[in-house]
């Protein structure tokens, strides 16, 4: 199937299957740790990449490339790595294109692990990172140096949904000679596609809105294939690799990504309208509303806001846990993306392993909450909350 000839939502259903023998309708679950050969000219045609074909289910897998193919079309890139976790799927960027001495430039709006990752273990292996502001296109551009290799973003970031120019950072690496990454995982392809806005490769936790229901974990990276194959080139050798049932899953979650992206951001955009009413409400963050410092560029980027909304109490840590803990239906947990709404508390769970002074330059204080808007009616979901900011 050809992006130019169906509509995201057919593609997200149909794109990347292709049946066995037993021309099954579903996409088939192939569960096995290798795969057998007519002979040994077969065999050794395989391993030395002349004929295409599955080898090991550490990098081939005919279930995890159905999911790569259908995730590649949707995010309209050339190839697709699936790996084990969406931190693996950042990792195995990082090894598959960068060597020490080189350096990275990236946001300091990340999710926790992630400035862990850049911060402390790459420094390790010699590869520096200076985090800028995820908004000042021009401090981007000032923390270049002649060594730097990859600009990274998530936009809308974790938790504060701050907004990045992707198309301005798209200048600002070519310019250096460098790769632009952007993390898509609040968006979704549904919402907004980096490659198209000069993105070179896109990055996805597929644990949160690709699976949809918190049932797996998993990763992905997307681009050009000559950016994507030294990536496949280290998951081939250390291994970070999807398992063929949780590529199933989210083959599964696909289908529905298109009606469910839109069903969160409706609901989140009302809760963060109802949210901005409470008087025990200092701010709501949410690339929906008007009043989001960036809400012209998410509009020009996204197709909707989202579906995470984040908001600060007033009286800090101990009125944002009295919040949390006066919850009865809402799930309290630091993940999302999921039917169920979650609510976490960034400061003491996503990002309690970066020191507080990482944490008030990222703008996360101590009476911030994220929630992750599900699929339960909104007036539940605004009950559950308004009994603790009561």
């Amino acid at each position: 199937m050809n992006e130019p000839d169906y509509q995201l939502e057919t593609l997200a259903v149909r794109a990347g299957i292709e049946r066995s023998q037993f021309n099954e309708h579903s996409e088939a679950l192939y569960l096995t740790s290798s795969f057998v050969f007519k002979n040994a000219a077969e065999a050794a045609a395989r391993f030395s990449g002349q004929t295409p074909g599955n080898i090991y289910a550490r990098f081939t897998n005919p279930t995890v490339t159905a999911f790569q193919e259908r995730l590649a079309v949707l995010e309209g890139a050339e190839s697709c790595v699936a790996t084990s976790s969406g931190m693996s799927a950042i990792l195995a960027t990082v090894m598959g294109l960068l060597s020490a001495g080189d350096h990275i430039v990236s946001s300091r709006s990340l999710f926790g692990a992630t400035v862990q990752l850049f911060g402390n273990i790459m420094k390790r292996f010699g590869i520096e990172t200076t985090f800028v502001s995820q908004t000042d296109v021009a401090a981007w551009r000032a923390a270049v140096q002649p060594n730097t290799k990859l600009l990274f973003a998530e936009t809308p970031s974790n938790p504060l949904t701050e907004i990045c120019d992707i198309a301005a950072l798209s200048q600002v690496a070519k310019q250096a000679g460098a790769l632009l990454a952007v993390d898509n995982c609040f968006c979704t392809p549904i919402l907004q596609r980096p490659l198209d806005l000069g993105a070179d490769l896109v990055i996805h936790s597929a644990t949160k809105y690709l699976d949809g229901q918190g049932r797996v974990l998993g990763g992905a990276v997307l681009g050009r294939k000559e950016v994507i194959d030294p990536v496949f080139t280290f998951l081939r050798t250390a291994g970070p690799t999807m398992s063929a049932f949780n590529a199933w899953i989210f083959l599964k979650g696909l289908e529905t990504l298109s009606l469910r992206m839109e069903a969160h951001s409706r609901s989140a955009l009302e809760l963060a309208l109802w949210l901005e009413q409470q008087p025990q409400v200092e701010r709501v963050y949410y690339p929906g509303l008007p009043s989001h410092p960036q809400y012209a560029l998410a509009k020009q980027q996204q197709k909707t806001g989202g579906g995470i909304v984040a908001f600060e109490v007033k009286g800090g840590k101990d009125a944002a846990w009295r919040v949390v803990d006066a919850t009865r239906m809402i799930s309290i947990t630091a993940n999302l993306g999921d039917t169920k709404t979650t609510l976490t508390h960034p400061a003491t769970t996503t990002h309690c392993r970066i020191t507080p002074e990482q944490r008030a330059a990222a703008g996360i204080g101590d009476g911030l909450l994220r929630v992750g808007v599900g699929l339960e009616a909104v007036s539940d979901i605004q009950a559950d909350l308004a009994r603790g900011l009561r």
